[in-house]
């Protein structure tokens, strides 16, 4: 099946340099290397060369293409044969060779690709962290070790935030862990243009509703609540193949800029330190913490602290969902009613891939930009009061007036 969407591939930070080294890339099961030339115009070619099929990852960047070694054969960022210093001089065959090349675009302090079918490819969505400016966002990435729907659905399931991330004393610092009394969440799951939006309740007394909104938005963003400061965090889930997925965390203040220790965060996304960088297509931002030293589960802070002893929020959420296996038999589960999020999500993304296959049925926002202009939210609310009515203009990007939230409730 075609990818119709454009996908970020890389921060620009990591690919700065006019001339520099070519970095390998898997990205939807291809072998892939990017490299910016020597004119600071960035290229995504297929690895193997189109003449003996060695690996241009150790292609030679110079005079504004990637060379490779084996017979120095020459390509463009656009995959035209530029040299073929092997063949005559009065050769024309050059002009018939054209190599594999995916169009791409820097927004946002990222690098993405478009490697759908269309010749000209569609317009990037309108996503506001990529608008505002670069004091006010910051990233993070890592691989996970499983298929990107599995990763995916941790964001839009409201009700393991108590458990999985949860503190054991309640008198213990949020630092320590999230903790509410109320452990059972009430879903309102509403379909949108774009995907689903739900906003998830949680009494605090006879007068006031506490609600947690999460976005997913087509057909790899998902937005989790937002923080009292207007910060809205999230996630871009890209698939490198059918078992490893590279999860762009991504947060932005559409009112303020970030203070600095938050934007130093880059790289990291709480999941610690990272292994060296290999030279694999997967071989970046691979948490040292992994599922073979069990994540540097304290089985001691478990007992006494933390509901997992895992230590950290994208830790644990790195443990479960790779603990199910790279791609877990979904015939096994038993879903309840507060996994109805992830029952739409998985409903409506079948579906548009069938619509696609079957009748080449465009799937939603390809064509729609300004659909993902959205945030997501948190907000303590009159009891009895419509969340989509009070938040709409919040959620839509239409007012930056941060919505009023009492409870110091982190996630």
């Amino acid at each position: 099946m075609p990818c119709l969407y454009w996908l970020p591939v890389m921060l620009t930070s990591e690919l700065e340099e006019p001339g520099g080294d070519p970095l390998r890339v898997r990205l939807l099961g291809e072998d892939l290397v990017m490299f910016r030339d020597s004119n600071g115009r960035v290229g995504l070619l297929a690895e193997n060369c189109s003449h003996r099929g060695v690996s241009l990852f150790f292609g030679r960047n110079e005079h504004g293409g990637l060379r490779c070694i084996y017979h120095g054969w020459m390509y463009d960022v656009s995959g035209v044969c530029m040299d073929m210093p092997s063949e005559p001089d009065d050769s024309n065959f050059k002009d018939k060779v054209r190599h594999p090349a995916y169009p791409c675009r820097e927004n946002g302090g990222m690098i993405w690709t478009y490697m759908g079918p269309r010749e000209v490819p569609p317009p990037m969505p309108e996503l506001e962290w990529t608008q505002v400016p670069e004091e006010n966002r910051r990233f993070g990435s890592f691989v996970r070790d499983c298929n990107w729907v599995q990763a995916l659905e941790g964001d839009i399931d409201t009700s393991h935030l108590y458990f999985l991330h949860g503190r054991l004393n309640p008198e213990d610092p949020p630092s320590v862990g999230v903790y509410h009394p109320d452990k059972h969440p009430r879903l309102e799951v509403v379909e949108t243009d774009y995907g689903l939006v739900y906003g998830s309740n949680r009494d605090e007394d006879d007068h006031t509703t506490y609600w947690r909104i999460t976005q997913f938005m087509f057909p790899i963003h998902t937005l989790f609540p937002g923080y009292p400061d207007g910060t809205v965090p999230g996630h871009i889930w890209v698939p490198l193949d059918d078992e490893h997925t590279m999860v762009w965390s991504r947060g932005w203040n559409p009112v303020t800029p970030m203070d600095a220790s938050a934007r130093a965060r880059t790289g990291g996304a709480g999941v610690g330190d990272f292994l060296p960088t290999t030279a694999d297509g997967i071989g970046r931002w691979r948490p040292v913490a992994n599922k073979s030293n069990s994540y540097q589960l304290d089985r001691e802070v478990q007992r006494t602290k933390t509901f997992t002893g895992i230590p950290t929020i994208p830790l644990q959420d790195q443990a479960a969902t790779e603990s199910m296996g790279a791609i877990y038999d979904r015939t096994r589960e038993h879903l309840g009613t507060s996994d109805a999020m992830v029952i739409k999500v998985r409903r409506r993304l079948l579906n548009a891939a069938k619509a696609l296959r079957d009748q080449g049925v465009v799937p939603p926002g390809v064509d729609n930009p300004e659909w993902y202009r959205r945030r997501s939210g948190s907000a303590t609310l009159p009891k009895g009061s419509s969340w989509l009515d009070e938040m709409g203009d919040w959620l839509e990007a239409r007012t930056d007036d941060i919505p009023k939230v009492e409870l110091a409730i982190p996630g």
